[in-house]
């Protein structure tokens, strides 16, 4: 399961789930790291920050703005 941090309330990460369901995270239980836009997924029962994910999204997001901005 990955999650996919979309903001954070006080000591809460607002999370959306594959399925695209927003849900709630307890900060102490993510990397003390993580940030806005990160993907998290669980292994071994603990959440961890997917890199190689992150940095994909990262660069399909930045491709879809440009496609916006371009003239």
């Amino acid at each position: 399961m990955k999650y996919i941090i979309d903001r954070f309330e006080g000591e809460i990460a607002v999370c959306e789930t594959e399925e695209g369901k927003m849900i709630e995270i307890d900060k102490r239980s993510i990397p003390a790291k993580a940030k806005i836009g990160d993907v998290l997924i669980l292994v071994k029962g603990q959440l961890e920050i997917d890199q190689k994910s992150t940095q994909q999204r990262k660069k399909e997001i930045e491709k879809l703005m440009n496609e916006v901005w371009d003239d």
